[in-house]
């Protein structure tokens, strides 16, 4: 097995870490049937807004610390232990509200790369919110920020979608 530096690259989101495996980043053939990530959430921090996926699923295992999940109506608390999965089209958002900082594992499936997204999302935050909403849907993410109110409807999205397990 490669020593912890050469297996995982560290990536630098405000507020979060993620750890990358890097036989993932490299690609091979096809995409492989799940993708996952470790991050980390500071104390209080605000973790990603309300969006959807229209191709893939987003599960969530907390490894440490508390998570707050919102699917479309209500908010969760995923806790060390728990798996939380968002199906396809599920409208979804996380934040950590504790004073203390948590862990999960992010899975993504089927594995869509997702590697350019969360390297450069910081960056493209930064930009001109038009550029911003490219980018994201390009990426399979379709933030409610980006489309207004109402904007899961017209989509594919769904409402309580967030499946405790």
């Amino acid at each position: 097995m490669p020593a912890p530096d050469q297996a995982s690259e560290l990536l630098g989101v405000p507020g979060a870490t993620h750890r990358l495996d890097r036989a993932h980043r490299r690609g091979g053939r096809g995409a492989p049937p799940s993708r996952a990530r470790k991050v980390g959430l500071a104390a209080r921090a605000a973790g990603a807004k309300t969006r959807f996926h229209k191709a893939m699923s987003e599960s969530f295992y907390v490894l440490s610390g508390e998570l707050e999940l919102v699917n479309g109506e209500k908010w969760v608390t995923g806790r060390a232990g728990d798996f939380l999965y968002v199906p396809v089209g599920g409208l979804h958002a996380f934040k950590n509200v504790t004073d203390e900082p948590m862990s999960m594992l992010m899975l993504f499936s089927p594995g869509a790369p997702r590697e350019e997204f969360f390297e450069r999302v910081a960056e493209m935050s930064q930009r001109g919110s038009e550029e911003l909403k490219e980018f994201r849907v390009r990426h399979d993410s379709y933030f409610e920020e980006d489309f207004g109110a109402g904007f899961g409807a017209g989509f594919g999205a769904r409402d309580g979608a967030v499946d405790r397990r």
